[in-house]
């Protein structure tokens, strides 16, 4: 048996991940002097609420130890190898734990560095998952989470870049160039980092752009493609955009999720992304 692992920026819900046999490490999430387990004790809403309250929020990767104790505890239910996959590197030491783990667990570890965050890792981990369950090895387990991430398109739009400055995850140039010309930023993910795309003067417009490159991105996909909408705080318009999306794109529907609370804590509120990944 081969487990697959990742974390829980990975947005995979509890229901999906035991479906898949996917195992999720958690992050934590500091909100002021609290620190809460993502996935257990704390919400979404409770980071809006704080990031809008101007409470300091962070988040913290697992430990090598916390990683260790799964694939030991996997290894115990009779896994002869892990497959562990993780959000970007450059965005988060959470890989780098993790192999720092994979040198002593008891089974063989190869660990995948998505090149992604948010549901592009669910994604891919959700790929290598159906690699290990057609018979492929781990070697084939991990190309196929690896050539999901490398091959997905994330969209986003964000109210403001601060949030993303405030955790250093986009360069201060670019905030302050943001917040000079009153713009609405588009990004995506490129080489695993959060980058402008494009800026746009109005939210309206900012959305259109992110549809309008999301179905661009879905027509080229020959063999299909999975999609899901994501936000922050912003239900009404995450449905509206994925409700366009799926008209245009021909699908009944298109999932609709918040977004976990240590991806939460860096976009703030009012964030839309959208993610596709060719099949």
């Amino acid at each position: 048996m081969i487990a697959v692992v990742t974390d829980s920026t990975s947005s995979l819900s509890p229901e999906d991940a035991a479906r898949e046999h996917i195992t999720v490490v958690p992050l934590q999430v500091i909100i002021g002097a609290n620190v809460y387990t993502e996935g257990d004790d704390v919400t979404s809403s409770m980071i809006a609420e704080a990031l809008e309250s101007f409470v300091p929020v962070s988040t913290s990767r697992p430990t090598p130890d916390e990683f260790l104790t799964v694939y030991e505890r996997l290894a115990a239910e009779g896994a002869e190898a892990i497959v562990s996959i993780h959000l970007s590197a450059r965005m988060s030491g959470t890989l780098e734990s993790a192999l720092l783990a994979s040198k002593q667990s008891s089974v063989p570890v190869t660990v995948v560095d998505s090149m992604q965050v948010g549901i592009a890792t669910g994604f891919a981990a959700g790929r290598a998952a159906q690699a290990r369950d057609a018979g492929e090895d781990a070697a084939g387990i991990a190309d196929a989470a690896r050539r999901a991430g490398e091959r997905s398109t994330a969209l986003l739009y964000v109210d403001t870049l601060e949030y993303l400055k405030r955790g250093g995850r986009v360069g201060s140039a670019a905030a302050l160039i943001g917040s000079a010309l009153a713009v609405k930023p588009i990004l995506t993910i490129t080489d695993g980092l959060v980058v402008p795309l494009e800026r746009v003067r109005t939210q309206a417009k900012a959305l259109a752009r992110v549809e309008a490159l999301a179905i661009e991105k879905a027509a080229a996909c020959s063999n299909g493609f999975d999609i899901g909408v994501q936000h922050l705080a912003s239900p009404t318009l995450a449905t509206s955009v994925a409700a366009r999306l799926a008209t245009a794109l021909g699908r009944e529907t298109i999932p609709v999720d918040e977004v976990g609370a240590a991806i939460g804590a860096h976009v703030g509120p009012g964030m839309i992304s959208v993610t596709i990944t060719p099949r």
